[in-house]
C-alpha cells in the first residue's frame, strides 16, 4: 500500500473520463478505477506533518486547467493506456512545488513521480495484453482533447482508496 497526492477534476471533466471508461467497457476493456486522476507523488506513507505542509504550500499556489489531449501507453509489466497532460510551466511549477515540500518527509518516494521523469496522466485501463491495447487504441482514437479543471487535491491510499482532500479550488 502507498499513498498518492492527486489533482481529481470538476463533474464535467470526470464525465468526459467515465465516459472514456465506459466505452473502452464496451469493447471488453475494463476502466481504470472509481474516480479520474492525475498523480502527482507516490509514497510508501505521506505522513501527518508532510499533508501538513502541502495544504499550507498548496494554498499559495495558482493551480492550473489541465489539457488531457495524448492518448498513449507506458511501458512496465502491467502495461496501461493513459490519457496525457500537455505539459506547461505551470503544471511543472506545481508539481516542482510539491515535490521539494515532500523531500525528505515522506516514505518510500516513487522515484516515477519525481520531477524530470513524471509524465502527467489519466489512466484510462491498466494490465492490458497486446490484443486488449490495440483493441484499446481504436476504440478511442482520435482522442478528443479534455480540458481538465482541477478542483480538489487529495492523498489517497491507494489499498483502501481513502481520501483525505488537502485543497479544494474553484
Amino acid at each position: 500500500m502507498a499513498d498518492a497526492l492527486v489533482f481529481h477534476f470538476d463533474d464535467e471533466t470526470e464525465a468526459r473520463i467515465r465516459d472514456l471508461w465506459k466505452r473502452l467497457g464496451e469493447a471488453g476493456i475494463p476502466g481504470a478505477g472509481d474516480r479520474p486522476r492525475v498523480t502527482l507523488a507516490v509514497a510508501g506513507s505521506i505522513p501527518p506533518p508532510a499533508r501538513k505542509a502541502l495544504r499550507g504550500e498548496l494554498e499559495l499556489l495558482s493551480i492550473p486547467d489541465l489539457w488531457l489531449h495524448t492518448l498513449g501507453t507506458l511501458p512496465g509489466d502491467e502495461r496501461m493506456m493513459l490519457l496525457g497532460a500537455v505539459v506547461d510551466t505551470e503544471l511543472l511549477a506545481v508539481h516542482s512545488a510539491v515535490h521539494d515540500v515532500l523531500a525528505g518527509k515522506v516514505k518510500n518516494p516513487s522515484a516515477y513521480y519525481f520531477p524530470g521523469a513524471w509524465i502527467p496522466c489519466c489512466v484510462l485501463a491498466k494490465g492490458l495484453d497486446t490484443d486488449q491495447l490495440a483493441a484499446a487504441f481504436s476504440t478511442l482514437l482520435p482522442p478528443e482533447p479534455v480540458r481538465a479543471a482541477v478542483r480538489e487535491i487529495s492523498v489517497v491510499d491507494t489499498g483502501t482508496g481513502d481520501a483525505e482532500t488537502l485543497l479544494t479550488t474553484g
